[in-house]
């Protein structure tokens, strides 16, 4: 298969094309990407020469360059994980947010109804379900939970769902989409909860817990989910929503604490901050679905894929210390100048 994989150079695309070029080393791969500061294409530098894979800088959002794309490279699936995904980030300018996971959405399905496509996927979130009461551990977001989100960010991604769902039962474009929980694993952008509390404890700096850190989410390791879009998009059914678990169900707080028991640290590193606006309480995903009829269980324990996960951070700091530093937005120049884009 020829496949189109937006959002290819962040965190959960990345993991994606090389659990792919992995898996199914005759697929080809067309990464496409932005490269806005969650797309990193020092995350793909050791499969840049794969003789299955390219790289095209694109946003997803010009349509005529989409267009162009599809026309020249006429792709069987394409799996779109292109967004803006901080939370924090759609609260301080939600219009961003609007224009990727919306407007991107459509123009990337109008060109597979123009060109022709076996399937388009839409990675999604749990967030589109809103939150559950930490009291009540017995509910679970089904694919049968009505939509009620609470912040700018999951409001885009519903959207962008509603939409994709709009485009199979109008034109009958062969549609699927996922809804997975928080992921964490290799390459995950430092901003986000897991990355920013290894490296805050490897500096010794303040580890900075919204509110009283008692959210609780359903974490995912990223290479279960890249399994479980692997066998939706070859076995699952036109037209279905499947939800991916982690079944690892963690306050924030705890997670925290953990990070500083493997790294040796002191507890008394956490520091409470003011919480976020709208802040969800709890996630968690009842994946029944996608087990009873593909087959898909998380494999990963948070245990040890916390573990994991740490252990890359350690021995990949290069990776992080140049998205501190801002490094990592010239490896496009430096690594691709010399090279075409199409």
């Amino acid at each position: 298969m020829k496949l189109i994989v937006t959002g290819g150079a962040g965190f959960i695309g990345g993991n994606f094309v090389h659990y792919m070029l992995q898996e199914h080393p005759g697929d080809q791969i067309i990464c496409l990407d932005k490269l806005t500061y969650a797309g990193n294409l020092s995350t793909l530098a050791d499969v840049m020469d794969h003789p299955n894979f390219q790289f095209v800088k694109m946003d997803i959002c010009d349509r005529d360059s989409v267009y162009g794309l599809f026309e020249k490279e006429k792709p069987d699936v394409v799996i779109n994980f292109a967004a803006e995904s901080h939370v924090d980030r759609s609260i301080e300018n939600p219009e961003i947010f609007l224009q990727t996971n919306i407007i991107g959405t459509s123009v990337l399905m109008d060109a597979c109804r123009k060109y022709g496509i076996q399937r388009y996927h839409q990675v999604s979130t749990d967030e589109v379900y809103g939150d559950l009461p930490l009291d009540r551990p017995d509910l679970f977001f089904t694919e049968e939970t009505p939509i009620h989100t609470s912040s700018p960010y999951s409001s885009s991604k519903s959207g962008a769902d509603l939409l994709v769902m709009a485009y199979y039962r109008t034109y009958g474009l062969p549609v699927t989409i996922s809804r997975c929980s928080n992921n964490y694993g290799p390459y995950h952008f430092p901003e986000k909860l897991i990355p920013l509390m290894i490296i805050n404890a490897l500096h010794d700096r303040p580890l900075p817990v919204y509110g009283d850190g008692l959210n609780v989410r359903d974490w995912l390791y990223v290479e279960d989910h890249c399994r479980a879009i692997d066998l939706i998009i070859r076995k699952g059914k036109v037209g279905e929503v499947y939800n991916v678990g982690g079944h690892n169900e963690m306050r924030n707080i705890d997670i925290v604490k953990l990070i500083c028991q493997e790294l040796g640290k002191p507890e008394s590193l956490i520091t409470h901050v003011t919480d976020r606006k709208g802040h969800d309480r709890r996630y968690a995903i009842d994946p029944e679905k996608i087990h009873r009829e593909l087959g898909w269980l998380p494999e990963t324990k948070f245990a040890d894929g916390i573990k994991k996960t740490i252990q890359w951070y350690l021995t990949h700091q290069k990776w992080w210390e140049d998205i501190i530093s801002g490094e990592y937005q010239n490896y496009y120049q430096k690594m691709y100048e010399n090279k075409s884009a199409i």
